[in-house]
Formats: C-alpha cells, sequence, structure tokens
C-alpha cells in the first residue's frame, strides 16, 4: 500500500487550538468516537421492551438495526473523499446533527419503511464521523501507519461499544423506559458538537476535492441489493421463505440490482464497486472465512438468548450482564492481536487457526456442557473464548484487505465488500442457516419426545397438558441445540484441519501511505473523471 514511514516529531492536531495540551488531543477525538459509536440509531437490546410498548415485531427492529450495518459499509467507497472534501469541523457537526435527528424519528416512530431508511441514514453518517475521528489519530496509534495495529484499537472500540451500548440500553429500560437512551444519546450528541464548535478549528487541506465522479447510482443500487438480501435473511422464517411473494419479491429485486451493478461494473470508468475489487484475492478469501467462522458464531444469535431465558430463566438484566464476559474476550482479544499479529508479524494462517481453534473450544463448551442447571457463571468460558475468536478474524482479515496490492482508488471498494460479508452478511446469512436446521430438528425432536408423555404416562401423572407441552418443548430445543453444536463442532475442526495443513508464509505488512500520498491519487483519479 505503500513505502514504510517513520515518525515524524510529536503528534499534533492542527484543527484543535494550541491552548488544549498536545496530550489531551487524541483523547478528545477518542471522546467523540464513543458517543457516534454509541449513537446508533436504533438499539438492538431493546427490542423485547420496543415489541412489547409498539406494533413493531422483531423482524422489523432486526431489519432496521442491520439497515444501520448496510449504511455503514456502503459508505466506506467514498469515505476518503468525504474526509479531503470537508474539514473534520464540519463533518462532526454534520454527522452529530444527523445523529440527533435519527435518535428522535426511531424514539418516535413504529413505521417499519421509515425506520429502516433512518437507521440506514444513521449508520451512513455515523461511519463518517467514526472515519473522522480515528483518520485524525491514526498517527498517534501508529507513527509507522501499520495497519495491523491500527486496527486492533478500531475494533476495540467498535466491537466493545456495540456490548456495553446493549447493556446501558438495558438498564436504561429498566429503570425508566426504552426511549430515554434516544434522548440520552441525542444529548450527548448536542454536547459533542458544542465542543465539536469550541475546541475544533475548520481547518482543510491544501486541496479540496469535489464530490464528482461518484457513482451515486451504483451506491443506490448495491444498497438496495444489501437491503434485499439483509430482508430475505430475516423476514424468511416469518414468511416461510418462497412460498411467500414478499421473499420472492425481494429475491427478484435483489437480483436485477446485483446484475445491473454488474453490467455497469464491466465499462464504467469508476463504478461504486469495481470488479478489481469484487475478484481480489484476498478479498475473496475474507469473504470465505467470514461466511463459514460467522456461520459457526451464527448460535449467538439463535440460541444463547433463548436458552439463557427459556432453559435458565434469565430476566433482561442477568441477559444483558452476559455481555460483560462478551467485552472482557473482546479485549483481551485486541491485546492478544496486538502483541502477536500487529507486533510480532506472527502469520495470517497461524492467527485464523487461533481463531477457529477457539471457535471450537467455544462450540465444544456448549456441546458437552449445556444443560438445565448451568450457573450464570459458568457461562463466563464460552462467552469470553467467542468474543475473543470473532475479534482476532475480523482484525486479522480486515488487515489482509489493506495487504491486497490494489489500487488506492480501488481500495475502499474492498472495504465496502469487506463491511458487507463481515458484518451484514456475518450476523444475517448464518443466523438464518442455523434458525432454519434448528426449526426443522426441534420439530422431529419435538415429536420424539411427546410420544413418550402420550396415553397411560399421561394419565397416571395427571399432568395439565399445557404443562406438558412446555416440558416437551424445553426438552425438544435441549437436545436441538446439543445436535446442532455438535454438527458445528465438527464443521470448525474440519475447518481447522484444512487451515493447518495448507501452507501460507505471509505475515502482516500493511502499511497504510501518507495522507498528502492518498490526497493526491484521489485528486488525480477526480481529475481524470472530468476530463
Amino acid at each position: 500500500m505503500g513505502d514504510w514511514h517513520g515518525p515524524q516529531g510529536p503528534f499534533d492536531i492542527p484543527d484543535v487550538p494550541a491552548y488544549i495540551p498536545r496530550r489531551l488531543k487524541p483523547w478528545l477525538f477518542i471522546l467523540f468516537v464513543l458517543i457516534v459509536q454509541f449513537s446508533g440509531g436504533i438499539y438492538l437490546a431493546a427490542a423485547t421492551d420496543m415489541v412489547g410498548t409498539t406494533a413493531l415485531m422483531q423482524e422489523d427492529i432486526l431489519m432496521a438495526g442491520y439497515a444501520s450495518l448496510i449504511g455503514m459499509s456502503i459508505n466506506f467507497a467514498v469515505m476518503f473523499r468525504l474526509k479531503f472534501r470537508f474539514s473534520n469541523r464540519v463533518g462532526l457537526l454534520i454527522c452529530g446533527a444527523v445523529l440527533i435527528a435519527a435518535n428522535f424519528i426511531c424514539a418516535n416512530t413504529t413505521d417499519v419503511p421509515l425506520l429502516v431508511a433512518t437507521c440506514f441514514v444513521a449508520g451512513w453518517f455515523r461511519m463518517w464521523a467514526t472515519f473522522v475521528c480515528n483518520s485524525t489519530i491514526q498517527l498517534w496509534l501508529t507513527p509507522v501507519r501499520d495497519m495491523a495495529i491500527f486496527f486492533c484499537y478500531v475494533y476495540l472500540v467498535v466491537d466493545g461499544v456495540i456490548q456495553l451500548s446493549g447493556i446501558a440500553t438495558i438498564y436504561t429500560a429498566f429503570l425508566s423506559q426504552w426511549e430515554y437512551m434516544h434522548w440520552i444519546m441525542s444529548g450527548l450528541l448536542a454536547v459533542m458538537m458544542v465542543m465539536v464548535m469550541i475546541l475544533v478549528r475548520p481547518v482543510k487541506g491544501p486541496m479540496q476535492i469535489p464530490l464528482l465522479g461518484i457513482d451515486w447510482i451504483g451506491a443506490a443500487l448495491w444498497s438496495v441489493f444489501m437491503l434485499c438480501f439483509t430482508f430475505i435473511c430475516v423476514y424468511g422464517n416469518y414468511y416461510d421463505w418462497w412460498d411467500a411473494g414478499e421473499i420472492t419479491y425481494a429475491t427478484i429485486l435483489g437480483l436485477v440490482c446485483l446484475a445491473i451493478n454488474l453490467w455497469r461494473a464491466s465499462f464504467l470508468h469508476h463504478p461504486y464497486i469495481s470488479f478489481q475489487a469484487l475478484t481480489n484475492r484476498n478479498v475473496l478469501r475474507a469473504t470465505l472465512i467470514y461466511l463459514v467462522f460467522f456461520t459457526l458464531m451464527a448460535t449467538e444469535h439463535v440460541f444463547e438468548h433463548s436458552y439463557a431465558a427459556t432453559i435458565l430463566g434469565f430476566d433482561e438484566t442477568n441477559l444483558i450482564d452476559l455481555n460483560w464476559y462478551v467485552f472482557a474476550g473482546i479485549v483481551a482479544g485486541c491485546i492478544f492481536t496486538y502483541l502477536t499479529f500487529a507486533s510480532r508479524k506472527w502469520r495470517y494462517k497461524t492467527m485464523t487457526a487461533i481463531g477457529f481453534a477457539f471457535a471450537a473450544l467455544y462450540l465444544g463448551w456448549f456441546y458437552f456442557m449445556i444443560d438445565y442447571g448451568v450457573e450464570k457463571e459458568m457461562l463466563f468460558i464460552p462467552l469470553f473464548i467467542r468474543g475473543f475468536a470473532s475479534v482476532i478474524i475480523s482484525i486479522v482479515f480486515l488487515t489482509s484487505i489493506v495487504q491486497s496490492g490494489l489500487h488506492f482508488f480501488v481500495f475502499p471498494q474492498a472495504l465496502t465488500v469487506n463491511g458487507f460479508t463481515g458484518a451484514v452478511m456475518g450476523a444475517t446469512l448464518g443466523p438464518a442457516l442455523i434458525g432454519e436446521f434448528l426449526r426443522h430438528t426441534m420439530a422431529e425432536n419435538a415429536s420424539l419426545i411427546s410420544a413418550r408423555f402420550t396415553g397411560f404416562n399421561a394419565a397416571i401423572t395427571h399432568t395439565p397438558l399445557d404443562s406438558l407441552y412446555g416440558t416437551v418443548q424445553r426438552h425438544a430445543l435441549i437436545i436441538s441445540m446439543k445436535e446442532i453444536y455438535g454438527w458445528l463442532l465438527i464443521v470448525a475442526l474440519l475447518s481447522l484441519t484444512v487451515i493447518l495443513v495448507s501452507y501460507s508464509p505471509i505475515r502482516p505488512s500493511a502499511i497504510f501511505p501518507k495522507w498528502r500520498t492518498i490526497r493526491k491519487i484521489f485528486r488525480r483519479e477526480t481529475l481524470s473523471t472530468q476530463v
């Protein structure tokens, strides 16, 4: 991606006035990025409360939450252009205002299309604000522009905030009501905007690159394709998949948008996502790994909540306290990846094998230990392992995209593909497949178990039918989960074996070019587009 860069003197942020101590300036932007990351438009942790107080379904809320992730992913392809067009001050003020409006709409509407569109826009501006902050302090985090180091920080913030925002949302709803989380975050965003107006000056770069030559039609088509894909995965079980017109129409619309995008990419000079990005070896490898790994981890979305709530009887506060275990795993995983992958340059193969080995441990723990009497503290080990493994895979393969050899003008497009496959597909496709597997397996097991409670046995026990039905369903759920955990464990071990027998001597060498070099690249490409 560029030449090696040595230290360039004491780090400073010219946007912040000199009366602010130099050592405090980076922490100011870390505060901003934390506030922005907490402001997600809709808070999935409050889904149960929202379903209980609104006309929304669980699927509606999930769709809105994933629309926010799509908005973040689609922004990657233009985030460098936005940075070179607007100053940090303008970018943060615009994003803060949009996120406040998004919080207000999400707290007051039950119109699903409006909710989804609002979350999509909120995700787009959330990514912009996050990039403004992180790119500003990049040289403070890694003076040599080593992206393996930088991504350890990025995932510590992003994945860590996902867990912490869930905890904050549930306790806010427990102490008052779920809407208060939106008001709290709106207040914090307003405070951030005041701080930006006082403490951040409108410093512009030497070259202002206009937003010309961007394929906005392609951006819209890719967004529709991603939304259709997510709609199918989220609502598939509810509508009984392709037996319903809604899923069929979404499939047709998604495929049409994908086909048009691929056709346009064959002749456009600067498509929103080019064939270079889509067919790059590192991008394809990362996509394959994400699909396999996050399908193995999909039990997080399908099983864990049902198991803890239905079988173990946890209430909402006890359920959300489990996020602390995952958060601990994320912190440990980022530290481990920094010490091994980023600092000591362990191979990609080694880190991938470690990630899949811990995934197998996670699945193995549940396969052998899942039962009716598991204590809350016993869940620390598997949830810690899940957070640890997931963050390792995410950091390693995002770093591989930087080291893919793509032209820097194409590199942001690869980040968009990576964001969609890693965040959106990882969160929707796996749960859809595992959820359908669970539905069929549970129906089978419930049928076999119910035979034991009929006829003579039921007459002897004088047990009410409702109680018998509940017992059958709980027992079938435990057996079905154990069965699926076993199959996933086999897949994880096979994947680990394939990784171990493969050969890959490549080590991380993902060095970011200087910002003035990147600016010149985008300036040159923009001028060539105008000509």
